[in-house]
């Protein structure tokens, strides 16, 4: 222990160790509070306010407004449904909030555009994988505490210096790349081999490729914050007609988008048409949306209804298994129903049908993925002009080439969408026409 409160018998010593001992500044608080505190304070969080959720900030739109969500805003919002929702099943709240903010702060610029582009460009040092560089990012790039090197007596970074609980809680896929417990072949992983030491420290005593009981609340969390709120915003901006969900070729269209993206290659659209029927037969389901004060007062209803709905299934279903008490770390598995899942996934395929598949979103992507190989070209070539002083240092200290196009990929991770473009203008003069406000 290095001085903070201690905390409950559901969270042992090893939980709130960290990789590099410290003196907590605040006697009183427990670990999980200095852990929530510092990654509410990181820059890696308010640089989400710049990044794409679903739609690019600051591009111009006369139907999507300023209030649409960016990757910050939706890290909040998950964030307070984690917390409320892990408080009930016994998780310590601080912990799960924690998780809930980091649990986005390694995406790019252009949201899973960009990380897709990236990860070609990472393909022989890597790759790239937003979870990842999550972890990334919390125990290395974030600048909050450095220690003297055991080997070389410099001073290296530890990013936020996280309790073992907490970047536990923040990772969605505990295996490093390629070792995806039922595809190998998948690309989602959690952890860089650069990354392995602290991986493998967090991972302390976890059983195989299990995710926490905490990860498991913030992955529903996560699911239910983006595609409630995503339905939202798109039928705000008008891009979602609710009569559309009643016609039979558009519910078929909805259904090949939600079946394996969403749901598993063999689910029966027969379960999705019933999931989506459930919702539209309930009495607070915001039908005839027009964005008069009235409708978006029944629209911000249903959004608090379904977050409800869906929270309520879970803490349900995961009591009825294993009772009234408290649920943390390895004790437990969040249960989330089948019925629950289906319509998560189909107003998940809703916002994806109807907003991300516009055509003007899609000429959108074409030129970010053209922005983010043309960004990473140009600092190969240049590097370090063009790199911010932290990461030209990381470069100038890089053994080899692998190393250093690493630091590119994290610099290049670090920006924000319109950051990312002016970098982009200055090194290559070539303007894009993803335009602004």
């Amino acid at each position: 222990m290095d001085g903070t409160a201690p905390l409950s018998d559901e969270y042992d010593p090893t939980s709130v160790e960290r990789w590099a001992v410290e003196p907590d500044k605040r006697p009183g608080r427990t670990a999980f509070q200095r852990d929530r505190a510092r990654v509410l304070h990181s820059s890696a969080l308010r640089r989400l306010a710049g990044k794409t959720q679903v739609v690019t900030p600051g591009t111009r739109s006369q139907a999507w407004d300023a209030s649409a969500r960016t990757r910050l805003t939706h890290s909040l919002e998950c964030a307070q449904v984690g917390r409320e929702l892990g408080a009930a099943l016994g998780c310590d709240p601080d912990l799960v909030e924690a998780a809930c903010l980091s649990h986005d702060l390694g995406h790019p610029p252009f949201g899973h555009n960009g990380e897709q582009a990236l990860n070609e460009f990472a393909e022989d040092c890597g790759g790239f994988e937003g979870n990842a560089q999550s972890l990334r990012l919390l125990t290395r790039i974030e600048p909050k505490r450095f220690v003297h090197s055991q080997e070389t007596g410099e001073l290296v970074s530890v990013g936020l210096n996280l309790t073992r609980a907490a970047l536990d809680a923040a990772t969605k896929y505990p295996w490093p790349r390629g070792a995806h417990p039922a595809d190998p072949a998948s690309p989602k992983f959690g952890a860089y081999e650069d990354d392995r030491p602290v991986f493998d420290w967090a991972r302390k005593g976890a059983p195989g490729t299990r995710t926490c009981f905490e990860a498991q609340v913030m992955d529903w969390s996560d699911d239910v914050a983006y595609s409630v709120h995503d339905v939202e915003d798109g039928l705000h901006a008008g891009h979602i007609d609710p009569n559309c969900l009643h016609a039979e070729p558009e519910r078929e269209e909805i259904f090949k988008v939600a079946i394996g993206r969403y749901v598993p290659a063999d689910t029966d659209p027969a379960e999705l048409s019933e999931a989506l029927d459930r919702l539209l037969e309930q009495e607070w389901w915001p039908h005839g949306y027009d964005g008069s004060a009235v409708a978006q007062a029944r629209l911000k209803d249903a959004t608090s209804q379904l977050i409800g709905r869906f929270c309520l299934a879970a803490e349900g279903a995961t009591r009825a298994r294993y009772g009234t008490g408290r649920l943390t770390r390895y004790a437990a598995e969040l249960v989330v129903p089948r019925a629950a899942r289906h319509e998560c996934a189909v107003l998940k395929a809703v916002a994806d049908r109807y907003v991300m598949q516009r055509a003007e979103q899609e000429r959108l992507r074409a030129d970010q993925r053209i922005v983010v190989a043309e960004l990473a070209e140009a600092l190969t070539t240049r590097a370090p002009d063009g790199l911010d002083p932290q990461f030209r240092a990381l470069f100038d200290e890089a053994g080899d080439d692998r190393a250093r196009k690493r630091v590119i990929v994290d610099q290049i991770a670090s920006l924000t969408d319109a950051s990312a473009r002016s970098l982009h203008l200055r090194l290559t003069m070539r303007p894009t026409g993803g335009g602004g406000v």
